[in-house]
């Protein structure tokens, strides 16, 4: 498994590099969902940006002649490489003028390799993308293709789950495309909530902050946490934001006609510190990483944990044997609990995923090939491979066997406003400063105020009206 999200604040900072190389303007990247985004959007609206980006149109008709186009993506197991392959071989043998020119780069070495291509001027022709801010400034460096109209072709916009779509569109416009996404919850051990007297996992928070009492009662560690990491933290304060903002909030506090000091974001930490007094974590979880959280939870020292999509398969790795078998049989998943007081809607999420943007000099073909691969049925098949998952084109779900990531998938699809991670979404002076700062809540050394305040101050410098 990879959290392949964990590298992107560090990829944020390759694009801040990028705008600066380029003479774009410093404003942070625009938000992937604009009021006048599909209703599928979501998550920031791009009122940061105060004007259209400068991205390349797509181009309107196909090449003549021989076609290269290259091709980078970061999928480096296997299985994922040679069903790419595949895709591609496939495509090209229906187009014989067509020649796709795979490079298969590990995440670091992406990031590395991207910005030196980018601060050129030369960006590849399909690339991988997190979308969100990133991807706004590529836009407004004029790096990458406009696809809007290019998608509206055959309705190919509307076979794309809305949700994860938004993290791709600024402004109204999308410059790229999800080809897995999913969300955020917790995952939990029914057998460990059973010892606990516990019959239904919590729907609120307060069930949730009871629902910790009694597993501690029962002697049984209530969730895992890799905090050393700080990422898995960051999961809890933003969430809460989410639940107790919604998306205006962000949008405010993202736009500066707000604060990251304001009410919501105060409150979510107020929260989470709730939480945190019950002392509810593995001990050691400040010096504890993500490898060892997975090992809690996959071999039955901890009830529950949140985490991604991912978790299912990184757990499962984790576990040998008996405890493999244990932890298969008794897994369960819940969304992040309603809060008291919330202006979110129930069904706004926090995720994020993979996906492509086409470069600024990349031929019509590209964007052929991009819609070849987020076909129903190629996306089904990668599903079933354990590959695209939770997939992010429309009936692929079926390809899925596992019933929980079906149901994340769902819920993931139906978001109205669908969140990404702050600290892969805000530029890397703020994104990283959340991860700090809710890190030193989790360890009693701040407060929920200081907490806010700190990423406001951060916000002030860094987000330009």
């Amino acid at each position: 498994m990879n959290r392949k999200f964990k590298i992107s604040t560090a990829s944020i900072a390759v694009a801040a590099t990028i705008l600066a190389a380029c003479a774009t303007p410093p404003a942070p990247g625009a938000a992937p969902a604009a009021p006048a985004a599909p209703a599928a959007t979501t998550a920031p609206a791009a009122a940061a940006a105060t004007e259209a980006p400068k991205a390349t149109e797509a181009p309107a008709a196909a090449s003549t002649g021989a076609v290269k186009i290259t091709w980078w993506h970061i999928n480096t197991q296997d299985n994922g490489k040679k069903a790419f392959q595949a895709v591609a071989d496939e495509f090209m043998k229906a187009h014989p003028n067509v020649k796709i020119e795979i490079t298969v780069i590990e995440n670091e070495a992406f990031k590395a390799k991207l910005a030196t291509n980018m601060q050129s001027g030369n960006p590849p022709d399909i690339f991988q993308s997190w979308g969100g801010g990133v991807l706004g400034q590529y836009a407004k460096a004029g790096l990458v293709q406009d696809l809007t109209d290019a998608f509206k072709v055959d309705n190919f916009a509307d076979t794309i789950q809305p949700g994860p779509l938004g993290l791709y569109t600024i402004n109204g416009k999308i410059y790229g495309v999800p080809w897995n996404a999913g969300m955020i919850g917790f995952w939990y051990r029914k057998d460990m909530f059973k010892k606990a007297g516990i019959a239904e996992p919590p729907a609120t928070w307060n069930d949730l902050l009871v629902d910790v009492k009694k597993l501690k009662d029962a002697k049984i560690t209530p969730i895992a946490l890799g905090e050393k990491d700080k990422w898995p933290g960051h999961f809890y304060w933003v969430y809460a934001a989410v639940r107790l903002g919604g998306k205006a909030a962000f949008d405010a506090a993202y736009s500066r006609q707000g604060k990251f000091s304001d009410a919501p974001f105060v409150k979510a930490g107020e929260e989470i510190k709730k939480l945190i007094d019950l002392q509810p974590f593995q001990e050691g979880f400040l010096g504890a990483a993500y490898g060892d959280h997975i090992a809690a939870m996959a071999n039955g020292k901890a009830a529950m944990e949140l985490m991604g999509h991912w978790a299912y398969g990184a757990d499962s790795g984790s576990a040998k044997d008996q405890a493999l078998k244990d932890y298969q049989d008794n897994i369960g998943w819940f969304p992040f609990p309603t809060m008291d007081g919330m202006v979110g809607d129930p069904g706004d999420a926090l995720g994020g995923g993979d996906g492509f943007a086409i470069g600024k000099n990349a031929p019509p073909e590209a964007i052929d090939f991009v819609k070849f691969f987020l076909s129903k049925e190629h996306q089904t098949q990668m599903a079933k491979a354990g590959i695209a998952v939770p997939p992010t084109v429309k009936g692929a779900e079926a390809g899925l066997d596992n019933p929980l990531l079906k149901e994340i998938q769902k819920r993931a699809g139906a978001a109205k406003y669908f969140q990404l991670y702050y600290d892969q979404y805000l530029p890397p002076a703020v994104g990283s400063l959340v991860n700090d700062e809710t890190q030193k809540l989790f360890a009693g050394t701040t407060t929920p105020e200081k907490l806010a305040a700190a990423i406001e101050d951060a916000a002030a410098t860094e987000l330009k009206p």
